[in-house]
């Protein structure tokens, strides 16, 4: 969606009579996540109610705080918006409504883009802001955990008690505890983008990730019943459409 200044969105439609459609508007974001990271962990939040065509943020002092989400269908961005009204993203209320005008890429697909005459750098098109979210992806695919050194008082390989379930394998039979351990991650996976995900349930504590051992991740809640809620709730969540999270206890 370029010219976004044209696209903040509006209130739901009993409010100004904005219509139900396929993009949401996201304000009263945290302005200091960073962008890249901003956006990986809003995908990570919201793609459990859909397919997600495109996410939106930008730089620009008039656009901190604010994203754009594109789902393929009215549907996801409804259950979307009910779902995470007030959701505490990064330490702030999200506050969602249906954006006012249609994404680019919705239109472009419909037939009736029209482009904007307040269109000010070409880096604004969705072509080559798509380029350069392949070529970040790209590049840092293995590095999401490097980028958050001692994130969450997360110890050193060593110095973990249950360093010996890290085979990427469903472990033997374990007895249920309040630290879960978690496979098949992409790569890219930082602790922040899991933190969005498993805060959402009662008892979060802290998500821990071992540098030399991408893929995998630890999280810990207040007790076992909190623990188990949470692997039952978001056991084969695809962070991508690859990658089909696997759950289990962690072997003490």
């Amino acid at each position: 969606m370029s010219g976004e200044a044209a696209a903040v969105g509006g209130g739901a439609p009993e409010e100004n009579g904005v219509p139900p459609n396929v993009t949401i508007y996201i304000n009263n974001l945290n302005e200091k996540i960073k962008l890249e990271e901003l956006k990986k962990s809003l995908r990570a939040v919201f793609s459990q109610f859909g397919k997600i065509l495109d996410v939106l943020a930008f730089k620009t002092l008039k656009h901190k705080g604010q994203a754009w989400v594109v789902f393929e269908d009215v549907a996801s961005a409804t259950e979307a918006l009910k779902s995470m009204q007030d959701f505490p993203f990064h330490n702030k209320p999200m506050r969602i409504q249906y954006a006012k005008t249609k994404s680019d890429i919705i239109a472009k697909a419909d037939g009736t883009f029209v482009p904007r005459e307040r269109r000010k750098r070409n880096d604004d098109k969705p072509e080559k802001k798509q380029k350069r979210e392949q070529h970040h992806d790209v590049s840092q695919v293995g590095l999401g955990v490097n980028a958050y050194p001692g994130v969450y008082g997360a110890p050193p390989l060593s110095q973990l008690p249950f360093a010996g379930a890290q085979k990427v394998m469903m472990p033997e039979i374990i007895v249920p505890n309040n630290i879960l351990f978690v496979q098949n991650l992409p790569h890219e996976t930082t602790p922040m983008m899991l933190q969005m995900l498993f805060c959402q349930y009662p008892g979060f504590k802290e998500v821990r990730m071992v540098e030399a051992k991408p893929g995998i991740a630890f999280v810990e809640y207040g007790d076992e019943g909190q623990a188990t809620a949470a692997m039952n709730l978001l056991q084969g969540f695809k962070i991508t459409k690859d990658n089909q999270m696997l759950i289990t206890y962690a072997k003490k």
